[in-house]
């Protein structure tokens, strides 16, 4: 008896002096927290993706409340959650139109021809890292899914041989595009429908070859524009969206088709 209580009494003292450590460590190293911070992290929206090059939105929340990230770095809430982070820091935020992500490929399979029936892991990255070429075209949509997999809002998906994006779906949080070993995703503005679906930089009689609705760099587009908004980057077109007033006149001149054409108002 006499035993159990001294073990008792030993338990206790040791349980007072650990607390007591506890307690005096808490208040030596107590390092202070901005409130703005908790308040930032609750209008985010939590998904994590690290599309604002932070480690998530724990992260992110901490960069803007200590003012080493502006109050709109959040791609994924883009304008309203921008002015709620805004209002929370006492800063008026930048809004801008919102991006969406577009796919510089038009290689379906109507258009370009498949080297064999693919059976493995549905993964772009490993094909190409294994050297793999689906079609005749080594620029296009590989179209195993990559994109698809990692998108957290079912915007894009591979069909007919290339992945396609719902721009009402889309956060822009540009998982896609670091998925795509082939470079092909981009963010633009969403009004800008005119737009290069191409990313071949082989030369024209070779691009016909491999697929049907390829740039083949012949100009017509750059000559079109009176806004100076379309320019050859190597052999293939690509439209400068600062400067870009939606005419349509490049997408009309393309012999390809290859370049989006706006959308008309009824």
């Amino acid at each position: 008896m006499q035993g159990i209580l001294v073990t008792t009494l030993l338990i206790t003292v040791i349980g007072i002096i650990v607390g007591a450590g506890l307690v005096f460590a808490s208040k030596k190293f107590y390092v202070p927290v901005d409130e703005r911070e908790a308040e930032v992290r609750a209008v985010l929206p939590g998904n994590n993706c690290g599309a604002c090059g932070y480690a998530g939105c724990d992260a992110l929340a901490a960069a803007i409340a200590a003012g080493d990230a502006p109050v709109n770095a959040c791609p994924v809430g883009g304008g309203p959650v921008a002015e709620k982070v805004g209002a929370i820091m006492g800063v008026e935020a930048e809004v801008g139109e919102r991006n969406v992500a577009f796919v510089r490929c038009k290689g379906s399979c109507d258009v370009t021809k498949n080297q064999g029936n693919y059976v493995g892991i549905k993964d772009c990255r490993s094909a190409v890292l294994a050297g793999l070429s689906l079609t005749d075209c080594n620029f296009g949509c590989v179209g195993l899914g990559s994109c698809e997999q990692v998108c957290p809002e079912d915007a894009i998906h591979v069909i007919n041989g290339v992945a396609v994006v719902n721009e009402g779906r889309c956060v822009s949080c540009g998982l896609c595009m670091k998925a795509c070993p082939k470079g092909l995703i981009e963010l633009k503005p969403i009004s800008k429908k005119v737009a290069v679906q191409c990313r071949n930089q082989d030369r024209g009689p070779i691009v016909k070859q491999v697929c049907q609705a390829g740039c083949i760099g012949c100009t017509l587009c750059t000559r079109q524009c009176e806004f100076d908004a379309i320019h050859m980057n190597g052999n293939v077109a690509e439209i400068d969206y600062t400067k870009c007033t939606q005419c349509g006149k490049c997408a009309e001149k393309c012999p390809a088709k290859v370049i989006t054409l706006p959308v008309k108002e009824a």
